[in-house]
């Protein structure tokens, strides 16, 4: 994991040095509700539900000869988790609504293919980390893990002027359990 991160880092800076432009961009958008579960036993699991809801964010990008990009990102989402759950403590299946906030750190590489100077469709992916906060609202107990996490996405940039564009995308950000 520590290799990973160093070798994104030296690919990041390596881009700076290279770099024509740098793009700032920020990030709103729409989060589908997703099932989560690990099962350590027959007697220790948890089965539960990371809700819909709002994601924002921003990066910095830079744009390196050739259509291409490199960008640090940032995003987060504030929501709930409804989950069914045995530990240790109890035999019986307790159930609590977890707070939950994510945080994404990411280097994504992205591939411009411009087609005029108002449209610039591009697809990308990238690695980086999850972090996952959870507070306990029966108890008040705050937990957190960081996670590998990786990222696909694709969409266009629809240029207004020279130096402001909507971009519309539509992304696949996933936290890979087994790191």
């Amino acid at each position: 994991m520590k290799k990973l991160l160093i070798l994104l880092v030296l690919c990041s800076i390596s881009g700076i040095s290279m770099a024509q432009e740098v793009r700032l961009n920020t990030y709103a958008g729409y989060v589908f509700k997703n099932r989560v579960d690990s099962y350590f036993s027959n007697s220790r699991f948890f089965d539960g539900t990371i809700q819909d809801g709002f994601r924002w964010g921003a990066g910095i990008e830079f744009y390196i000869p050739n259509r291409a990009g490199i960008e640090i990102q940032y995003m987060r989402q504030e929501t709930n988790a409804p989950t069914s759950y045995r530990g240790d403590v109890s035999n019986e299946i307790q159930f609590t609504d977890f707070g939950l906030n994510i945080d994404w750190i990411m280097v994504n590489g992205t591939r411009y293919f411009p087609v005029n100077d108002l449209l610039e469709p591009f697809v990308g992916m990238g690695a980086g980390m999850g972090i996952f906060s959870l507070t306990n609202p029966d108890t008040g107990r705050q937990d957190s893990a960081t996670k590998f996490a990786w990222q696909i996405r694709g969409g266009t940039n629809l240029w207004v002027s020279d130096r402001v564009g909507l971009r519309i995308q539509a992304s696949l950000v996933s936290a890979v359990q087994s790191f």
